[in-house]
């Protein structure tokens, strides 16, 4: 079966957990109380800090995630822990040899997505963190800005080509950079007793890339059609299965509902993203009109919210944009849409006025009201989303059979 899948997520400049909302407007959110109403497992929320990586930390979680699923893992003391920067390393080496080859035109940068972590564990393998952390230079937590710099300045410098030849050296002193700061790749390593190369460890896991798909919602291709998302950290060009918004929802609830996660790629611009573990997509206007709740919902409905469903447009006194499949391909087409931030989604939430909500493993350490977890509205789902992936078996039953394209 063809690999194909695409999450758009990794701009350095948002996937970082310094993510800076000094800009953003400021939104007085009420106090929220959530009650969960499916949770499936996940590991430990880890810190990516300050490193564009999001893309390998959200995807490496969603691939835990299929481990524990795929081989009905109960205990979490034997939950994997496996390695973004084995991926990272691999992923930054390859984009390198086709930056070499373009001269230059494509994005080199650390930003990539989902998709870039299925292609590495197809072919390289996949190890435990323990065997290759990452922090090589000096660090506990990831602070790659230098990194990305040298980088950058080695293959510019290497794309001046002043040998009018490009050397059989240029290769090995980029890997040996990559080296020196994240470690050596483990030809082989010891797991309870056992040992393993990275693609038997693999195996081991029972983990095959080829079985995933990703799924997005944009209306300048046809839809029930496969397209490259046009998108720098799309850099190795894979395409993506396109669907009408809601038709993405009521995929990603569908898989949810039979235990199947989903790596997430949006755009986490909106002030409604907060530090505090919110993602809502509040009408900023509406929402600061009034510094009163009367004003929007009365006291009296106030009181009374708890007893009463929402529909997810207002939630106490939060005003919520309408989404619409229209609003974002026009964002999308404009640029105020775009890949900022890969996450991974694993289960449903409600509000206390009803509301639905998605639970969310963010990757900025253990950190805000809900210890590195967020909550998503469904208008902010459907309005941010830039794609999910997903097992191929999660697609609800029937899809495949209406839509056979898609098993190309």
């Amino acid at each position: 079966m063809k690999r194909i899948l695409i999450l758009a997520a990794g701009l350095s400049a948002i996937c970082s957990s310094a993510f800076a909302q000094a800009q953003k407007p400021k939104i007085n959110f009420p106090e929220y109380k959530f009650t969960t109403i499916k949770e499936l497992p996940v590991t430990s929320v880890k810190n990516q800090k300050s490193s564009g990586t999001c893309w390998a930390f959200s995807t490496i979680s969603f691939v835990e995630s299929e481990i524990i699923r795929i081989n009905d893992i109960k205990d979490p003391e034997k939950y994997p822990d496996l390695s973004e920067f084995f991926v990272v390393s691999h992923s930054y080496s390859e984009r390198a040899d086709k930056y070499a080859m373009l001269d230059g035109a494509l994005a080199f940068r650390v930003g990539s997505e989902a998709d870039d972590v299925l292609h590495v564990i197809r072919d390289w393998g996949i190890v435990p963190n323990s065997e290759m952390t990452g922090m090589n230079y000096g660090t506990d937590l990831p602070k790659q800005a230098e990194l990305d710099a040298v980088l950058k300045a080695y293959m510019d410098a290497i794309l001046k080509n002043p040998n009018k030849t490009l050397t059989t050296a240029w290769k090995r002193g980029l890997d040996a950079i990559l080296r020196e700061y994240l470690g050596a790749y483990p030809e082989k390593f010891t797991v309870d007793g056992v040992e393993y190369t990275p693609e038997s460890y693999r195996d081991a896991l029972k983990f095959n890339p080829d079985d995933y798909i990703t799924i997005t919602s944009f209306t300048h291709h046809p839809f029930y059609t496969w397209f490259p998302l046009e998108i720098c950290d799309n850099w190795r060009w894979d395409e993506a299965y396109n669907v009408p918004i809601d038709e993405l929802l009521e995929i990603l609830d569908y898989a949810l509902d039979h235990g199947y996660t989903a790596a997430w790629g949006a755009d986490v611009s909106e002030p409604g993203f907060t530090r505090d573990g919110l993602a809502i997509l509040a009408d900023v206007d509406l929402t600061n009109a009034g510094s009163d709740q009367a004003h929007w919902v009365g006291y009296g409905e106030a009181k009374d919210s708890a007893k009463k469903p929402r529909n997810g447009s207002k939630t106490n006194n939060v005003v919520e944009r309408e989404a619409s499949q229209e609003q974002r391909q026009f964002e999308f087409m404009n640029k105020t849409m775009t890949d900022d931030h890969g996450m991974h989604i694993f289960g449903i939430a409600e509000d206390q006025w009803g509301g639905k909500y998605y639970l969310v493993k963010n990757s900025w350490g253990v950190t805000g009201k809900y210890d590195g977890i967020w909550y998503a509205s469904v208008n902010f789902v459907k309005a941010q989303s830039i794609d999910i992936m997903i097992h191929r078996d999660a697609l609800p039953e029937g899809f495949a059979e209406k839509h056979p394209n898609i098993n190309r």
